[in-house]
């Protein structure tokens, strides 16, 4: 008897990434996507990463799943993987679509399917945090990203993408103490934030103490400090140079290339990841859907992550 996760207040359908069947049946399925098509609205020059998950389908047309002389295998035919839609948001709304996102998540989580998601701003990992700590309680993080996200909360500002670490930390979603932010740069609109994550607990790994220990070092480093434990990669399509993905809310010079955040990703094999969640395409600001056709590189990265996790059983 198959049993289907599909509630009509969670889920809508869209067409299926790289063609992956569009189904809420998850019997055979390792890993599950669903699009966050969520942002504040609130960002003072460009608003857009609500339409992140279409464009991202859109352009995964040109995303092939075969990568040789790396690897020869098609990681969405071994994974079973399908695309359940976009959860349910309404845009500028944050809390009541907090809860679809977690509830979508969470439907996928608790059967012990790993979940591969699209933003979306980068508020929409907050709610994910929120499903995956019911499964995990020692949940770890690696956020690769231009950005801490994880600024000091002040009065209305409270809930914003640069405050979703903050928020995760105060309510325990995740362990600060081996959670890792990574690649992180400047220029930012205040002082003291990378004091200010680090005094929350989290590890800091600077882009320029990244490329000073290389980035083979940084993802040793990670493989070390996190083997045994259960990963959520947050990955931030800012953290790329503007000159290969232009179409992120907050574009910041001096990120990595192409080839290199590809590369640090698949240095991540091994680790036991069960959430892969790629977010901050703006396609308003994009040229020629090539942030979008990057997302869906990282996306198909992440689900090769996935497929070399060590355990199966995501329970």
């Amino acid at each position: 008897m198959t049993t289907s996760i599909f509630d009509s207040r969670v889920y809508r359908p869209t067409a299926g990434f790289m063609d992956a069947p569009v189904t809420w049946t998850l019997d055979g399925c390792r890993l599950a996507i669903v699009g966050m098509p969520f942002d504040c609205g609130i960002h003072p020059t460009r608003i857009g990463s609500r339409l992140g998950p279409a464009s991202i389908r859109e352009q995964s047309g040109l995303v092939r799943p075969y990568h040789p002389p790396l690897d020869d295998t098609n990681p969405l035919s071994e994974l079973g993987v399908i695309d359940c839609g976009d959860a349910l948001v309404t845009p500028g709304r944050p809390e009541p679509s907090f809860e679809v996102m977690e509830e979508a998540v969470w439907r996928i989580a608790r059967e012990g399917v790993a979940t591969l998601t699209m933003g979306g701003d980068g508020l929409v990992t907050l709610p994910q945090l929120r499903a995956w700590r019911r499964i995990h309680d020692d949940l770890c993080v690696i956020h690769v990203d231009a950005h801490t996200d994880a600024y000091p909360v002040t009065g209305q500002d409270r809930v914003s993408p640069a405050t979703t670490f903050t928020i995760a930390a105060e309510e325990g979603l995740i362990d600060a103490a081996s959670t890792f932010h990574v690649g992180a740069r400047g220029p930012v609109f205040m002082g003291g934030v990378f004091e200010h994550t680090k005094g929350i607990g989290y590890h800091l790994i600077p882009d320029v103490e990244m490329r000073r220990q290389g980035l083979e070092a940084t993802a040793s480093l990670l493989q070390e400090r996190l083997a045994g434990r259960k990963v959520y990669l947050c990955w931030d399509m800012d953290v790329f140079d503007p000159s290969c993905a232009p179409g992120v809310a907050t574009p910041t010079w001096e990120g990595l290339s192409a080839a290199e955040g590809l590369g640090f990703l698949r240095s991540l094999a091994g680790l036991d990841i069960v959430s892969v969640d790629v977010n901050t395409v703006s396609p308003p600001h994009d040229v020629g859907g090539m942030t979008a056709f990057l997302a869906g590189c990282v996306m198909l990265e992440g689900m090769r992550l996935v497929a070399a996790s060590p355990s199966l059983d995501r329970q």
